[in-house]
């Protein structure tokens, strides 16, 4: 017990406060990592090694097995070396999430302009109406090229009938998504990534989880009509919110684009404003 006592005096001697700020900041890191995979199937491979080594240590100190106390120890070594290949989406990411918080004072926010929001509002109104399935992506600072190059490049200016003609149901383009990159189409036809995890027990097809995935991975909003009910959804940092119209997607665009912090207030912007701007939004 002295020993136990002379120990914990002895750390306190050298604690300071470099010591709390040091233990702050690894928390602090630690905390943000673990919400980032968070719902993912990462969270299920970090908590099983987790309960591997700690049960592992703890067996082995225990009734002193020498053996696999080495084993363990070896382990750590390669699972340096395993940690970017079974983390490989999470560690992209986390890369992504400090690109895109380095480029915020860099990299304007590609808008477009008020004309392009009337034209995208109009269109999705138009396709709701006739229940022509959509997905419309807006670009704003993360470049979504490597996913324009999955499609079909158009660089063309945006109108509604253009984006009428992509989504008519027997065009070759109309079961992929169109990159908007401020005033102009981007790509037609192009393929997202699906939504890794779905905060919603709604269930959704392909279109809405590619509308949802692209927003997990990037800061685009997506803009996706139901082929099924002609219901409108706007996703955005990876929340759905649907029963949108023409008049809402007006009022809602400008809003999106215009928050100077529209990266940091996802959250707050789709669950708390959108409601109340639109009691029928849900």
């Amino acid at each position: 017990m002295t020993e136990i006592i002379d120990a914990l005096r002895a750390a306190l001697l050298v604690f300071d406060v470099r010591s709390v700020i040091d233990i702050v900041l690894v928390a602090a890191i630690t905390y943000w990592l673990l919400t980032l995979i968070a719902g993912t199937t990462a969270e299920a491979l970090v908590r099983g090694i987790g309960l591997v080594l700690v049960i592992g240590f703890f067996v082995s100190g225990a009734l002193g097995l020498t053996v696999l106390g080495w084993l363990l120890r070896s382990m750590i070594p390669a699972l340096l070396v395993a940690i970017p290949i079974l983390f490989q989406p999470e560690l992209r990411r986390v890369l992504e999430e400090i690109g895109r918080a380095g480029g915020i004072v860099g990299a304007p926010t590609r808008a477009p302009g008020q004309r392009a929001i009337e034209i995208i509002a109009e269109a999705a109104g138009r396709l709701a109406e006739r229940n022509w399935g959509a997905l419309i992506i807006l670009e704003r600072r993360l470049p979504l090229g490597e996913y324009a190059n999955t499609g079909i490049r158009i660089d063309g200016a945006l109108s509604v009938e253009f984006l009428l003609s992509i989504f008519y149901p027997h065009s070759p383009l109309h079961d992929g998504a169109v990159i908007v990159r401020g005033d102009r189409v981007v790509a037609a036809g192009t393929v997202l990534p699906l939504a890794e995890t779905l905060e919603t027990g709604h269930q959704f097809g392909t279109r809405h989880r590619a509308g949802i995935g692209i927003t997990q991975k990037s800061d685009a909003l997506s803009i996706i009509v139901s082929e099924e009910t002609g219901q409108i959804s706007i996703a955005n940092n990876g929340r759905l919110v649907r029963n949108f119209d023409e008049q809402k997607l007006r009022r809602v665009l400008p809003l999106l684009y215009r928050s100077a912090v529209a990266d940091a207030l996802p959250q707050q912007l789709l669950r708390r404003f959108l409601p109340r701007l639109m009691p029928s939004a849900s």
